[in-house]
């Protein structure tokens, strides 16, 4: 089997960080990945009709052993997405999942808290690995209204306990963030970013070592301390003052009079009060932050506060853009159902870090192939019952990549004589629906 060549000439993109054997390996283990079932090493030989032509051993050092770095693929992932950036300011969104696993040799796993399955009544943990993930925000013109998150940089956080048993520095998700975001911002110094990030990234840890040229958008907490700027100060003795004047807490802001405004965000219009103010933060008193208090009238979840430290910025910008993380939920689901991040079965440490990485790099490189060249080739079929359904999905455009691979191969054969043109077509139809 074989990948479409307008994405295997993209795929080619990505030899110049590995040496060319392992970059014909690699491009064979990505066919397996796409039209795979299970995404194990065999099972993607397998997709690939590979297996027994060389010994599956070599496939595996391709992520336990090989020299070649996954942060280098993904900065090369970015080179590729840089012609869907524009000029202003590069958005980045940052959160972290868990896929879950079986076995105590696997390096990096264990006990994690699952957000998704706990309640406020109840925590439950998982048997799991938790990956922190880096990736572009994008708005392609074929979707405008829909922003995309692509993965580019990842990292494997080690609990305390996992972090003692394998002897490595014990690091939160946190200074994890920070870690990728100056390797973006120090490989591309001429550029502005603007990290978007949920409340467990945006404390201390991670607003007071931003990168000189990146900003960041977060959640507040409610009852958060906020101070004005230093005023002039007289000559008196003693150390000077680090902080102005305490000011209202965003709780206590909203039970001032507010404006309602409209808010077209998360896919739907929402009505809500709004109040916002330039201030400072307890931790970080030296950097102003434009923050935002806002309260959801019908539905919605209530009471909320935001900050930004783009401070110029209007509230609903701000409100906007932390709208737009909720695309990097969207890509852990897709990346997990469709290319199967949590099924790789590497236990060793860098066949662990290097394998279910490559996953959502597959998703960043599927989508930006679609928008570039796959959309002149997407069908959607018949489906009646989805009558509020406007855009291709990812499952949409993975179905398009196989089935323009298989078609590509296919009608290379050469068929004709009586009845080819029928058979073309049942094929065509078989591709469509299969894939």
């Amino acid at each position: 089997m074989y990948l479409a060549s307008s994405f295997a000439i993209l795929l080619q993109e990505l030899a110049i960080v590995m040496t060319s054997p392992s970059f014909a390996n690699f491009t064979v283990v990505t066919t397996g990945w796409v039209f795979a079932r299970r995404r194990t090493v065999t099972g993607m030989l397998l997709a690939a009709g590979q297996a027994g032509v060389r010994h599956h051993s070599a496939f595996h050092r391709l992520f336990a052993s090989a020299r070649w770095s996954l942060d280098q693929l993904g900065l090369m992932v970015f080179r590729l997405l840089e012609c869907w950036l524009g000029e202003g300011a590069v958005l980045l969104a940052i959160d972290d999942t868990l896929a879950k696993k079986r076995g105590l040799k696997v390096f990096g796993v264990g006990m994690h808290y699952d957000g998704q399955l706990s309640s406020r009544g109840k925590s439950i943990t998982r048997w799991s690995h938790n990956w922190v993930i880096l990736g572009l925000i994008v708005r392609f013109p074929l979707w405008p209204d829909r922003p995309f998150t692509l993965p580019i940089l990842f990292r494997l956080y080690l609990n305390e306990k996992a972090a003692a048993q394998h002897r490595r520095v014990y690091r939160t998700r946190p200074e994890l963030a920070v870690e990728m975001l100056r390797l973006v911002c120090r490989t591309h110094k001429r550029r502005r970013f603007h990290a978007i990030a949920d409340s467990a990234y945006g404390g201390q840890s991670v607003l007071a070592h931003l990168p000189s040229n990146c900003d960041l958008t977060s959640r507040l907490l409610l009852n958060a301390r906020l101070h004005d700027e230093v005023r002039l100060q007289t000559a008196k003795r003693g150390r000077p003052r680090q902080r102005g004047p305490e000011l209202a807490t965003p709780e206590q802001v909203l039970q001032q009079r507010g404006r309602r405004v409209s808010l077209a965000i998360y896919g739907r219009t929402q009505e809500a009060r709004l109040c916002d103010a330039v201030a400072r933060l307890y931790y970080v008193p030296d950097r102003p932050v434009r923050v935002v208090a806002v309260e959801a009238l019908r539905g919605g979840r209530g009471k909320e506060a935001f900050y930004s430290t783009c401070w110029e910025a209007s509230a609903e910008q701000v409100l906007t853009w932390y709208s737009w993380r909720w695309s990097m939920e969207q890509t852990i689901r897709d990346s997990k159902q469709h290319l199967g991040f949590e099924e790789p079965q590497g236990w060793t440490r860098r066949a662990v870090e290097r394998t279910a990485p490559v996953a959502m790099l597959l998703y960043s490189l599927i989508v930006h192939w679609f928008a570039s060249e796959g959309h002149h080739h997407y069908r959607a079929l018949e489906r009646p019952w989805y009558t509020q359904k406007r855009h291709a999905s990812f499952a949409d455009m993975l179905t398009t990549l196989r089935r323009e691979s298989a078609h590509e191969h296919v009608f290379s054969l050469g068929l004709s004589g009586a009845g080819s043109r029928k058979i073309k077509r049942m094929i065509d139809h078989l591709l469509q629906t299969a894939a």
